[in-house]
């Protein structure tokens, strides 16, 4: 680069010295100052929008709550009074007997429902014991496990054999003697069954076949919890 001296005004520089530094810092073109120009025009654009955005989330603004919401499931319970005995435990029995039991059962549910008798787990020892005692179940008030005095009933169920039983009456959706419980934990109903040793009908060799066999059931009484109701819109 060529070397142009300058004087100001008053002064006079002198020449440069041999070996010195003669480099000097050249001026930006036109060209160049428009392209920085240019190119900064962007980053501003870019920050006032930065600043219309953060000045547009100030607002006026209000809310409210409907809080604690929460889900709790009802629960069914069911409990008699036969503290873990059987209702019927007869032993020697003879044509024509008959027997009854009364037993009180108890719902702690919390939610509406409906209990049914049922029974399952027939046993019997082959002779055909099964065919000639006859069940009936009742549903009513008064009486207890210990003692069917003071029963009056309210719903009554046909006498079976138990045999029949144990195929048509063997759940619950196919049970019997229905209570409808309200959800209110303690009500109770008692159920009377009643048996007999029937053997109508049978020659007195076919009864004497009888002799020495037994049979046996489980009588069952489930709650399950109403349908819930859908409200009308």
């Amino acid at each position: 680069m060529r070397y142009i001296p300058f004087f100001p005004r008053g002064r006079r520089s002198a020449r440069p010295q041999q070996g010195e530094n003669t480099t000097t810092m050249a001026t930006p073109s036109r060209g160049v100052r428009r392209a920085v120009a240019l190119a900064a025009a962007p980053v501003a654009v870019l920050a006032a929008g930065a600043m219309v955005w953060q000045s547009s989330t100030a607002a006026f603004t209000a809310t409210t709550r409907n809080a604690g919401n929460a889900w709790s499931t009802g629960q069914v319970t069911l409990t008699d009074d036969d503290q873990g005995r059987a209702g019927f435990t007869v032993t020697n029995v003879v044509p024509g007997q008959t027997g009854e039991r009364c037993i009180v059962v108890t719902s702690g549910a919390t939610v509406p429902g409906e209990v049914r008798a049922y029974v399952q787990n027939l046993s019997a020892s082959g002779a055909g014991l099964q065919d000639r005692i006859f069940l009936q179940v009742e549903r009513g008030t008064g009486g207890s496990f210990e003692s069917c005095a003071g029963f009056t009933p309210q719903v009554a169920t046909p006498s079976h054999p138990v045999s029949t039983l144990a195929t048509s009456w063997s759940s619950y959706a196919a049970g019997g003697a229905p209570w409808a419980t309200t959800g209110t934990p303690g009500e109770s109903t008692t159920y009377r069954g009643t048996w007999r040793f029937d053997t109508t009908g049978m020659t007195q060799q076919q009864v004497d076949s009888l002799q020495g066999s037994q049979v046996s059931i489980d009588l069952v009484w489930e709650l399950q919890s109403a349908d819930p109701v859908t409200p009308t819109p």
